[in-house]
């Protein structure tokens, strides 16, 4: 019999990396001479930013942090063994990883059969498990499902991309695996197959950005790309997404993996902060069961508060309010320093 559960969670870089390197991507912008110099003097910033600066060099904000996010991975993780889905459908975006200049896709599922990963080939550095740099992680897929997806949510007029195979060389894109490796904190494995559902988050950044820094760095293009899919699109191919999965005789378990605003995203804030107050308000929205005003979203507002990965959460947004779902449990992880506040949500299950 068909049942669902909606979760969210962050596929952090910065959580899979470990505690010393929490600050890699703040302190890189600090020292970028593209940002303005008076951005980066730190009495210039919001007062909380100096005080979670202040902490972080003294050695007590990363653990802290890290701590408050774990808990929710462990709140996540808990709604998933009590529920034990058939599948887990995880909606993640690409950052030219998978999809680069020969193609790019505004959603595609992926119908896999397994798939090695290698999480820590792109980057090398130490991660929060002490895991070798060649570690291979293996996940099998759902190929059944995922096709009977696809294949559903074209006939509900939804022109979906779907493959048999990652491009990735390294597997899983990383707003898949990194999620997975959070779950799996303690290492004890994850029994659940896995339907990756790729959103084209980035859109009119998917390959000028070169992934996240080519903007700033002055290594991307000077135009934009095409758009992504709007909010209103995402938010409506959840609901469709619902409804497939509600005909379908299994239990799943859908996942949104992503932060919300960026400070790598977030041009207004010279790109060393992300838009808290934004994530605020979209952080309300869930809590009080207001999903649908995320429908209304503009892709405008998304990339004005770095934003652009809320997208993967909208779709999930869609399927529970299509099926009526209010949240049971939520945090916000809010920081100005390590990249991302990371959002974390347990649904009503059914």
């Amino acid at each position: 019999m068909a049942e669902i559960l909606g979760l969210g969670a962050t596929h952090s870089p910065l959580l899979v990396g470990n505690d010393a390197r929490m600050s890699v991507i703040f302190e890189r912008l600090l020292q970028n001479p593209r940002v303005p110099p008076a951005a980066t003097d730190p009495a210039n910033w919001p007062a909380a930013m100096q005080q979670e600066w202040a902490a972080h060099q003294s050695g007590e904000a990363a653990p802290t942090h890290r701590r408050r996010a774990m808990e929710g991975f462990r709140a996540v993780r808990a709604a998933l063994d009590a529920f034990n889905p058939d599948f887990l459908l995880m909606f993640g975006d690409d950052q030219y990883e998978n999809f680069r200049e020969d193609g790019v896709a505004p959603f595609c599922v992926f119908a896999l059969d397994a798939i090695d990963s290698r999480p820590y080939h792109r980057t090398g550095i130490a991660n929060a498990w002490g895991e070798p740099a060649d570690t291979v992680v293996r996940h099998t897929g759902h190929r059944t499902g995922g096709r009977y997806l696809a294949r559903s949510l074209i006939e509900q007029g939804f022109d979906i991309s779907y493959a048999y195979t990652m491009r990735h060389e390294a597997g899983l894109p990383h707003a898949f695996i990194n999620a997975l490796l959070l779950l799996d904190d303690d290492r004890q494995g994850l029994p659940w197959p896995i339907v990756p559902f790729h959103v084209n988050c980035y859109g009119t950044s998917a390959i000028a950005k070169r992934g996240a820094f080519a903007h700033i760095d002055g290594t991307g293009g000077d135009e934009p790309d095409p758009p992504g899919p709007s909010p209103e699109r995402c938010f409506d191919l959840g609901a469709a997404t619902a409804r497939a999965l509600r005909a379908s005789p299994w239990r799943v378990a859908i996942i949104a993996s992503s932060s919300w605003s960026h400070s790598f995203l977030t041009a207004k804030h010279h790109y060393l902060y992300p838009d808290l107050a934004s994530d605020r308000a979209r952080f309300e929205e869930m809590r009080d069961g207001q999903l649908d005003r995320w429908r209304a979203l503009t892709t405008e507002q998304l990339e004005d508060a770095g934003q652009q990965e809320l997208l993967n959460w909208v779709c999930v947004a869609g399927a529970m309010t299509e099926l009526g779902r209010r949240p049971v449990w939520t945090d916000l992880a809010e920081t100005y320093i390590y990249g991302a506040p990371k959002a974390f949500a347990v649904f009503e299950a059914g």
